[in-house]
């Protein structure tokens, strides 16, 4: 997602970056100063202080900590380790309830599980877990669910010896008998691709380093096309042709994508008829393809790239379905022929709409299926092609979850979709687009006792300072009574057009149970309310994001869902820049917060072009090399706008590994906060010495870090147990 995207640590500014002297009078000999025993209660550590000064636009800031940018540099590692070090001596008090909670947590799930199996080319294929493991293990079944199961890969035998373990990308070629697969073993998004001879078990000798991890396969079996990152900033920039068995030195630059804004992929079309080259940026996308049967042939440009102009293509039949924003803000549906693919041949097959957003379509034999966005809530509407009446499917729920899953197969009736809400498990339908029976094949087993009667899920509208209706979502166990006392955990993102859809989460019952409420604030930033919630809450309107948020928190305040001393916030990446925002702007509303990997340190990563996702998101955030930017930025950056006041309680979390939001921005803020604030709350890091952006690997081990969070908030929240 994204700011669920950021990466290596950058230690290059860009040129017009003016560098002022480091004053080092202030370092210490070591980064900080370690926990005192000796006195009462642990103390925190106190990073070295050593004044660096930025100047752009004749404005100078100066960054005390900007030495925690060094990664090679020991006493960033000693620091790191040293509030790790003070972080479990605070929660050593409530351990024993962090203990019963992650016990807890990991008890509600199933250990041993089978995920819905799906058809493709003969083939089941499915994932299972054991009791006990960490990792899935990937399998599949020829002809029927009756038959012997394969194993593809067993990914906790692979993870053997490893802290850390991601397997991504796995694609089967069209013969059925070969595996490609992404390997991560650092957790900075730099994988290995890997081939598996499915019939003799063996693992091929082809290894290719720095992909992103997936690969689409060629008709012949034995060509595909993979992504090249960047060393350093971890850009998909180069389109390579690989022929099994051949040397990776030999392999075929066919695309070089050389605008710093652009992130370039390959993918095969569900028809299996077109390799496509994928070029997009923020605001602009463009596509190249070749026939599958020809992977020597030149790649043509299907529509040449324009400022504001974004496109996506799937291929069914004899013809091309584009979805465009072109003249049609939240999107339409076009279909292109295989000659005449620029978009003056294209023809309107679903016109744009005011007040629908079209984020996604699915081609069948016989519908059209449309992911479409209205209100707020994703709905699926069936279109048959025989011009048959078109319905929507029925949720029944006021706030929900649902999308296309996995629908490999265009010659079938049936839809296979994914639904979840706040109190209803993620489930797996499958719908039959003719007849409209629906039929519930999978849901999330919650043990523990759990009763989705025993909750009840609500939708609200808060009114923003500017008189734009935000929607809010929330969920209690049934028996609150609002009247201001119970605590509140409020979830916001609003950033990069990602909606945040009302979601089902069995770790979160361990706060409803005990009497939490928790909210979502669909802010603008997100493309929850169309294109246009979106535009209105990035680059130069950034700051509607951090004001619904907030003016969402006051109305759950004024409702009497809780109160101030009762309100906890929570956001991660882009959303852990929402929380430093808003703990900037009205630190009194809040008892405390959950900031992960947060992105706080906002100008001058976004000065640095070295720093992975940088280029790539000025259309996001504006590039602060121009002065109307710089200054806007400035003006909420949280690290920037950290003051000498009373600030909420603060659990912080970051990856040592992350290559979204690196360490950096989190540890300088705290630094920063534990330097200047005037209240007495607690404020915490913890580094994840063998994660990235998304924690740790593995089903049970991730979940440790997720006790100690709502331990945090339950202790402070006064409930011990």
């Amino acid at each position: 997602m994204m700011r669920t995207s950021r990466g290596p640590a950058g230690r290059r500014l860009p040129f017009a970056f003016a560098i002022g002297l480091v004053a080092a009078i202030l370092f210490s000999a070591a980064a900080c100063r370690p926990p005192d025993d000796t006195a009462a209660g642990p103390k925190p550590p106190k990073a070295g202080i050593a004044p660096k000064e930025l100047t752009l636009h004749g404005h100078t800031r100066v960054d005390n900590y900007y030495w925690l940018n060094e990664r090679e540099d020991p006493k960033v590692l000693e620091y790191l380790k040293a509030e790790n070090a003070y972080t479990e001596a605070m929660m050593k008090p409530i351990a024993a309830f962090e203990n019963k909670l992650y016990d807890e947590i990991v008890g509600r799930i199933k250990q041993t599980d089978l995920s819905v199996p799906y058809r493709s080319d003969g083939y089941y294929y499915y994932v299972r877990y054991d009791e006990g493991k960490d990792y899935p293990v990937h399998c599949r079944k020829k002809g029927s669910l009756e038959a012997a199961e394969e194993v593809l890969l067993d990914v906790n035998e692979m993870a053997q010896g490893h802290a850390y373990f991601s397997v991504t990308g796995l694609s089967v070629s069209s013969d059925n008998t070969l595996l490609a697969y992404g390997v991560d073993t650092v957790s900075r998004r730099k994988y290995a691709l890997h081939f598996k001879n499915l019939a003799t078990g063996e693992t091929l000798p082809d290894t290719i380093p720095l992909t992103t991890g997936a690969a689409a396969w060629a008709n012949d079996n034995k060509t595909v096309f993979y992504t090249q990152i960047d060393d350093t900033t971890l850009r998909p920039q180069k389109i390579f042709r690989h022929v099994l068995g051949t040397p990776a030195g030999s392999d075929v630059l066919v695309f070089h994508e050389t605008d710093e804004t652009f992130n370039a992929f390959a993918y095969k079309t569900k028809s299996k008829k077109y390799i496509f080259i994928a070029s997009t940026s923020t605001l602009s996308s463009e596509y190249r393809f070749i026939p599958a049967d020809k992977p020597g042939a030149e790649f043509q440009v299907f529509q040449a790239r324009e400022r504001d102009h974004e496109y996506d293509v799937d291929h069914y039949r004899d013809t091309f379905y584009v979805r465009t924003n072109m003249g049609a803000r939240n999107f339409r549906l076009m279909t292109a022929a295989p000659g005449k693919t620029g978009k003056a041949d294209w023809a309107e097959l679903i016109p744009h709409r005011d007040d629908v957003l079209l984020e996604d379509f699915e081609l069948f034999k016989g519908a059209l299926v449309l992911v479409e966005r209205k209100n707020g809530l994703l709905q699926i509407r069936v279109k048959p092609w025989d011009k048959s009446p078109e319905h929507y499917l029925d949720f029944g729920e006021e706030t929900y979850s649902a999308w296309p899953s996995t629908n490999r197969e265009f010659d079938t009736e049936w839809l296979r979709y994914g639904y979840e809400s706040l109190t209803t498990p993620a489930s797996t339908f499958d719908y039959n687009m003719a007849t409209r029976e629906k039929k519930l094949l999978k849901q999330e087993e919650v043990l523990g006792g759990f009763d989705a009667a025993n909750y009840k899920a609500e939708r609200h509208y808060a009114t923003a300072r500017d008189g734009v209706k935000v929607p809010v979502s929330l969920v209690y166990r049934k028996g609150f009574v609002k009247d201001g006392t119970a605590p509140c955990l409020l979830y916001g993102y609003g950033s990069y057009g990602a909606s945040t859809d009302a979601d089902f989460s069995s770790p979160r019952l361990s706060l409803l149970d005990r009497g939490f409420v928790f909210a979502i604030a669909h802010i603008r930033g997100g493309q929850e309310m169309g294109r246009a919630w979106y535009e209105d809450g990035k680059l130069l309107k950034k700051k509607n994001t951090f004001t619904d948020f907030i003016d969402c928190a006051e109305y759950l305040v004024a409702q009497k869902y809780t109160q101030p001393g009762r309100l906890f916030a929570e956001g991660g990446s882009a959303g852990g820049l929402l929380m430093g925002a808003v703990v900037n702007m009205r630190p009194d509303l809040f008892k405390g917060a959950l900031v992960g990997v947060p992105f706080v340190d906002v100008v001058t990563t976004m000065l640095d072009k070295s720093i992975p996702l940088t280029t790539g998101e000025f259309d996001e955030w504006g590039n602060p090399e121009i002065k109307e930017y710089y200054d806007y930025m400035l003006s909420y950056s949280p690290y920037d706008q950290v003051e000498a006041k009373d600030y909420p309680a603060l659990f912080v979390t970051t990856g040592w590994q992350d290559s979204q939001v690196q360490y950096f921005e989190p540890a300088k803020w705290v630094a920063k906060l534990r330097a200047v604030k005037t209240d007495k709350n607690p404020l915490l890091l913890w580094t994840n010495m063998e994660g990235g952006h998304g924690g740790v690997s593995g089903r049970f081990r991730r979940l440790r870090q997720t006790a100690m969070e709502y331990a945090f908030i339950l202790d402070l929240a006064g409930i011990k147990e």
